[in-house]
């Protein structure tokens, strides 16, 4: 039988912990933006070069499936990730699997910017470079239970959701600054050399993941919340204690399942704009991949605004409420969208995508407060990265392959809208049962 945790006093952040507050939450929206570049730029080389690269054989279709597929191996291998560092996280603290998730993230990212291409080394190029990428799926589906556990749980009375919305800002930060390397790369190197090399430095700058992996393992403290746990279970004979994943298991997977819907739409929707929409606007459309990249600059800047309102908003009149929102005008704008793209014109382009973030950003502010509590500490960091991460895998990983399989299936860019409203009804059906069930205000 699924159930829901009752609500538990929050544990007070004043005293000790609150001159931490601003260290802390500048520490975890550093590690989430840092670590969804690492693993943004994978995206946007898969749609630019890794097909040629490392997939030569057959189309260019078929090299850029095979690139999108060894993408969406990543998000496969994300729920290891929330797995492994949730039982550890729930047990032994949020900050070490935060600082491990970080340190293999880096490792990982300049790896494949090291990595030698298929004319060098045949096929152990692709076999690499999918190792590569699972290493990459491990390190965030393990990093963002823990940078949103020491933002929430340090988070003073009422505003949960404005503290849990600086890890949300990680992934827009995270998608500007991959672009802004890719652009920056791009426009300092001819055509041949950004494929013989340029490429790689967008790469090779996720060796700075490190540094911060050091500054959070040395100059951040663990959270109140957590401590107040570890004692309360410290205080329980061993023999009656239950593994963390095992109690989720028993008693909470319904609301994990949930919590994955919920959450589903938004990361396909998410990974269609910045992944799926510019390989189709440069490969189908003829349009100019550095144009289509600066317009998603543009667009996702705009989401370091629109994220914390929304996560305020959140804190006021519930998350529910404002993430229902957002879920709804996701699917009236996925035919919209996709007409105004098909025009080829860049600023309508700049248009549909822009009114997309709005929604996606509407859903985004209040998403890390409102998985927090639907879980008390002693399972927060399985519960929350569980549902965070079943979302990825059935949503955001295969939304570009996907997208490319429907609109080669059908013609139409109208099939991908369709996909869209599907999950947004599953979204919005996942809110309305979690409804009764979430702690939220």
């Amino acid at each position: 039988m699924d159930t829901t945790p009752s609500a538990q006093p929050r544990t007070a952040t004043t005293g000790a912990a609150a001159p931490n507050r601003r260290r802390v939450a500048t520490a975890a929206a550093l590690a989430s933006a840092v670590e969804w570049y690492d693993y943004f730029v994978f995206g946007i080389a898969a749609a630019l070069v890794l097909g040629d690269l490392y997939f030569p054989a057959g189309s260019s279709t078929a090299g850029v499936l095979a690139a999108f597929a060894t993408f969406a191996v990543g998000f496969l291998a994300r729920p290891i990730g929330g797995i492994v560092a949730g039982q550890l996280g729930d047990k032994r603290g949020r900050k070490p699997m935060l600082v491990l998730a970080l340190t293999l993230m880096g490792v990982s990212t300049t790896g494949i910017g090291l990595l030698p291409t298929y004319e060098t080394i045949g096929v152990a190029a692709p076999i690499l470079l999918v190792l590569l990428r699972i290493a990459q799926g491990v390190a965030v589906g393990a990093q963002w239970g823990g940078a949103m556990l020491l933002a929430t749980e340090y988070a003073p009375e009422g505003k949960r959701g404005i503290y849990g919305s600086v890890v949300q800002l990680g992934v827009p930060i995270g998608v500007v600054t991959a672009n802004s390397v890719f652009l920056l790369a791009g426009a300092f190197t001819s055509e041949s050399a950004f494929e013989a090399w340029g490429w790689r430095v967008p790469f090779l700058v996720g060796l700075l993941v490190l540094g911060l992996a050091r500054y959070i393992h040395t100059r951040v403290e663990e959270t109140p919340e957590f401590r107040q746990a570890e004692r309360a279970l410290a205080e329980k004979e061993r023999g009656e204690q239950a593994s963390p994943l095992r109690t989720i298991l028993r008693g909470h997977l319904g609301t994990v399942m949930l919590a994955g819907g919920s959450f589903a739409v938004n990361t396909a929707t998410f990974y269609i704009l910045i992944t799926g929409v510019l390989d189709y606007t440069t490969r189908e459309l003829d349009m100019e991949h550095g144009a289509v990249l600066a317009v998603s600059l543009c667009v996702s800047l705009t989401q370091l605004v629109l994220i914390p309102a929304a996560a305020a908003l959140s804190d006021r009149f519930g998350r529910i409420r404002i993430y229902t929102v957002g879920a709804a005008g996701i699917a009236v704008w996925a035919v919209p969208l996709f007409l105004l793209i098909d025009t080829g014109s860049l600023v309508w382009l700049a248009v549909g995508t822009f009114v997309a973030s709005c929604f996606l950003s509407i859903m985004y502010g209040p998403q890390a407060a409102l998985f927090a509590e639907l879980f008390t500490p002693e399972m927060r960091y399985t519960g929350a990265s569980l549902g965070y991460q079943i979302a990825a895998v059935g949503g955001g990983g295969l939304a570009p392959f996907v997208m490319v399989l429907l609109l080669e299936a059908t013609g139409t860019s109208m099939a991908v809208s369709g996909y869209i409203v599907a999950l947004s009804v599953i979204a919005l059906v996942s809110i309305k049962v979690l409804a009764g069930r979430a702690r939220s205000r």
